[in-house]
Protein backbone atom coordinates (compact mmCIF):
# COMPACT_ATOMS: atom_id res chain seq x y z
CA UNK A 1 0.00 0.00 0.00
CA UNK A 2 2.89 2.71 0.92
CA UNK A 3 4.35 2.30 -2.82
CA UNK A 4 0.96 2.85 -4.11
CA UNK A 5 0.80 6.17 -2.17
CA UNK A 6 4.17 7.06 -3.56
CA UNK A 7 3.54 6.19 -6.74
CA UNK A 8 0.36 8.77 -6.41
CA UNK A 9 2.57 11.33 -5.27
CA UNK A 10 5.27 11.05 -7.87
CA UNK A 11 2.10 11.30 -10.58
CA UNK A 12 1.31 14.18 -8.60
CA UNK A 13 4.52 15.84 -9.16
CA UNK A 14 4.90 14.71 -12.84
CA UNK A 15 1.52 16.19 -13.27
CA UNK A 16 1.97 19.67 -11.77
CA UNK A 17 5.85 20.10 -13.11
CA UNK A 18 4.17 19.01 -16.87
CA UNK A 19 1.08 21.70 -16.31
CA UNK A 20 4.31 24.19 -14.89
CA UNK A 21 1.90 24.82 -12.10
CA UNK A 22 3.60 27.09 -9.34
CA UNK A 23 2.12 27.12 -5.62
CA UNK A 24 2.46 29.93 -2.97
CA UNK A 25 1.28 28.67 0.09
CA UNK A 26 -0.74 31.76 2.16
CA UNK A 27 1.46 34.39 3.38
CA UNK A 28 2.09 36.59 0.50
CA UNK A 29 -0.32 38.83 1.80
CA UNK A 30 2.00 39.41 5.15
CA UNK A 31 4.50 40.54 2.77
CA UNK A 32 2.62 42.99 0.70
CA UNK A 33 0.91 44.20 3.68
CA UNK A 34 4.33 45.36 5.11
CA UNK A 35 5.52 47.00 1.68
CA UNK A 36 1.99 48.90 1.36
CA UNK A 37 2.14 50.01 5.18
CA UNK A 38 5.41 51.04 5.29
CA UNK A 39 5.45 52.90 1.78
CA UNK A 40 2.07 54.72 3.36
CA UNK A 41 3.61 55.50 6.90
CA UNK A 42 6.72 57.02 4.77
CA UNK A 43 4.64 59.04 2.72
CA UNK A 44 3.03 60.17 5.73
CA UNK A 45 6.25 61.74 7.36
CA UNK A 46 8.67 62.05 4.30
CA UNK A 47 6.26 62.90 1.05
CA UNK A 48 6.84 61.17 -2.38
CA UNK A 49 10.63 60.44 -0.97
CA UNK A 50 9.37 58.71 2.34
CA UNK A 51 7.06 56.56 -0.18
CA UNK A 52 10.37 55.40 -1.99
CA UNK A 53 11.89 55.03 0.81
CA UNK A 54 9.29 53.32 2.75
CA UNK A 55 8.56 51.13 -0.06
CA UNK A 56 11.92 50.07 -0.20
CA UNK A 57 11.82 49.15 3.70
CA UNK A 58 8.64 47.77 3.86
CA UNK A 59 9.82 45.39 0.76
CA UNK A 60 12.52 44.30 2.26
CA UNK A 61 10.96 43.53 5.46
CA UNK A 62 8.13 41.46 2.97
CA UNK A 63 10.33 39.25 1.37
CA UNK A 64 12.05 38.29 4.88
CA UNK A 65 8.57 37.77 5.95
CA UNK A 66 7.28 35.77 3.59
CA UNK A 67 11.12 33.84 2.88
CA UNK A 68 10.85 30.15 2.42
CA UNK A 69 6.78 29.74 1.93
CA UNK A 70 7.29 29.99 -1.94
CA UNK A 71 7.73 26.89 -3.05
CA UNK A 72 6.98 24.35 -6.71
CA UNK A 73 4.54 22.26 -6.23
CA UNK A 74 6.17 19.36 -6.34
CA UNK A 75 8.37 19.97 -3.92
CA UNK A 76 5.43 20.68 -1.14
CA UNK A 77 3.52 17.42 -2.32
CA UNK A 78 6.80 15.91 -1.63
CA UNK A 79 7.31 17.50 2.04
CA UNK A 80 3.14 16.23 3.00
CA UNK A 81 2.33 14.67 6.22
CA UNK A 82 1.80 11.39 6.05
CA UNK A 83 -1.55 12.17 6.67
CA UNK A 84 -2.11 14.63 3.96
CA UNK A 85 -0.60 12.05 1.64
CA UNK A 86 -3.25 9.74 2.50
CA UNK A 87 -6.06 12.18 2.27
CA UNK A 88 -4.89 13.07 -1.14
CA UNK A 89 -3.76 9.82 -2.28
CA UNK A 90 -7.94 9.20 -1.64
CA UNK A 91 -8.75 12.07 -3.32
CA UNK A 92 -6.88 10.64 -5.85
CA UNK A 93 -7.42 6.86 -6.03
CA UNK A 94 -11.58 8.11 -6.58
CA UNK A 95 -10.79 9.38 -9.85
CA UNK A 96 -8.34 6.07 -10.54
CA UNK A 97 -11.26 4.10 -10.15
CA UNK A 98 -10.37 0.05 -10.59
CA UNK A 99 -7.07 1.53 -13.04
CA UNK A 100 -4.27 -1.11 -11.63
CA UNK A 101 -0.44 -0.10 -12.17
CA UNK A 102 2.77 -2.05 -11.48
CA UNK A 103 5.01 1.00 -10.88
CA UNK A 104 5.18 4.96 -11.34
CA UNK A 105 6.12 4.45 -15.03
CA UNK A 106 3.24 2.73 -15.77
CA UNK A 107 0.72 4.56 -13.88
CA UNK A 108 2.52 7.96 -15.38
CA UNK A 109 2.19 6.13 -18.92
CA UNK A 110 -1.48 5.57 -18.62
CA UNK A 111 -2.82 8.80 -16.88
CA UNK A 112 -0.62 11.16 -19.61
CA UNK A 113 -2.07 9.27 -21.95
CA UNK A 114 -5.96 10.16 -21.16
CA UNK A 115 -6.28 13.87 -21.60
CA UNK A 116 -9.92 13.05 -19.31
CA UNK A 117 -8.58 11.55 -16.33
CA UNK A 118 -5.65 13.59 -16.57
CA UNK A 119 -7.79 17.06 -16.16
CA UNK A 120 -9.81 15.32 -13.51
CA UNK A 121 -6.59 14.25 -11.39
CA UNK A 122 -4.90 17.80 -11.90
CA UNK A 123 -8.19 19.51 -11.13
CA UNK A 124 -8.86 17.71 -7.67
CA UNK A 125 -5.01 17.98 -6.70
CA UNK A 126 -5.65 21.62 -7.19
CA UNK A 127 -8.21 21.50 -5.20
CA UNK A 128 -6.78 20.03 -2.20
CA UNK A 129 -4.11 22.24 -2.78
CA UNK A 130 -6.01 25.23 -2.11
CA UNK A 131 -8.85 23.84 0.31
CA UNK A 132 -6.53 22.28 2.60
CA UNK A 133 -3.25 23.78 2.10
CA UNK A 134 -5.08 26.98 1.60
CA UNK A 135 -2.29 27.40 -1.36
CA UNK A 136 -2.84 29.78 -4.45
CA UNK A 137 -2.02 28.05 -7.68
CA UNK A 138 -0.33 30.06 -10.69
CA UNK A 139 0.67 28.51 -14.03
CA UNK A 140 3.28 29.50 -15.17
CA UNK A 141 3.58 31.14 -18.99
Amino acid sequence: MCHRIDDVMKLCCELSANQQIQTTVKGSGKGAAAAGGLAFAGGLVGGPLGIAVGGAVGGLLGCWLTSGQFKPLPQIIMELTPQQQQKLYNDLVAILGDIQWTDVAQLTALVMGNATLKQQLTGALLGYITKELQGEVHYVD
